[in-house]
């Protein structure tokens, strides 16, 4: 399948949802003024960076994508599923400043019109949803902690209309170089697909797992039909030119920003 996110200049755009009207993308590292590590474009408050920095980005991003800073929203993540609703009256939260408000949140959807669901990721899994039909759009947050938690299957949990109308797009995350031990296996084992098809054995308690796979897979036993599932090539962990990579740097580098709107 051809890769359907091209780059642009700090960001990369999903072709399929900008045809769709629907405004999808992905943040880069390169070519920005964070020193941490370096030159990075980085889209996180929440670590040692400068806020002047990340607000320099934002304004970047948001002329870029023609999405005022103003009209965005971003949760507190915290590698769970829980999943909550946001509406324009939500709009700007936790963008000037990090607040108390949507802490604990790693899944966000809205009918809403101008509003930017928003949320930052170093290796973990950004899952995005949305149906033009229905006006519907969502974005969740899937780490290895999410992805058993089954934060994808939370959000369509959310959606009144016929899964058929819904698009997902599983977007930049590390590749199976990322490993876990026979604890995570074993839930992951729990859960209703085939783990072994996201999961390779290496040695003693050492597996690498897929974690794209394994989301794709959850939502297509949850009902989202196997056609309306686009899962990118681009890995993080592996293609350390465009983006961060927590693992990787051993967590001292920045975040990329995943992002959508209607």
């Amino acid at each position: 399948m051809p890769e359907k996110f091209t780059k642009q200049p700090h960001y990369l755009e999903h072709t399929d949802a900008k045809s769709d009207q629907i405004t999808l993308g992905f943040t880069t590292r390169e070519d920005g003024q964070s020193p941490y590590p370096s030159n990075a474009f980085n889209m996180a408050l929440y670590i040692d960076d400068k806020a002047e920095n990340v607000h320099a980005h934002q304004k970047t991003l948001a002329q870029a994508i023609g999405f005022d800073r103003k009209q965005w929203v971003f949760p507190i993540q915290t590698h769970g599923n829980h999943v909550v609703e946001v509406t324009t009256k939500d709009a700007n939260t936790n963008i000037d400043t990090l607040t108390d408000a949507l802490h604990g949140v790693d899944g966000l959807y809205t009918y809403d019109s101008n509003l930017l669901l928003t949320m930052c990721y170093a290796d973990c899994v950004p899952v995005y949803f949305y149906s033009t039909k229905h006006h519907f759009i969502g974005l969740a947050h899937a780490g290895w902690k999410g992805t058993v938690g089954r934060i994808s299957e939370e959000i369509l949990k959310q959606i009144d209309f016929d899964l058929a109308d819904l698009k997902v797009v599983i977007g930049p995350a590390t590749s199976n170089s990322y490993e876990i031990n026979d604890d995570i296996k074993a839930q992951f084992e729990a859960l209703p697909v085939d783990a072994s098809a996201f999961i390779e054995t290496r040695g003693s308690d050492r597996h690498g797992i897929d974690l794209k796979e394994a989301n794709r897979r959850l939502l297509i036993q949850a009902g989202v039909p196997e056609a309306n599932i686009d899962v990118t090539e681009y890995a993080t962990s592996e293609n350390l030119d465009l983006f961060f990579s927590y693992r990787v740097e051993k967590s001292k580098t920045g975040r990329m920003l995943a992002f959508i709107g209607q």
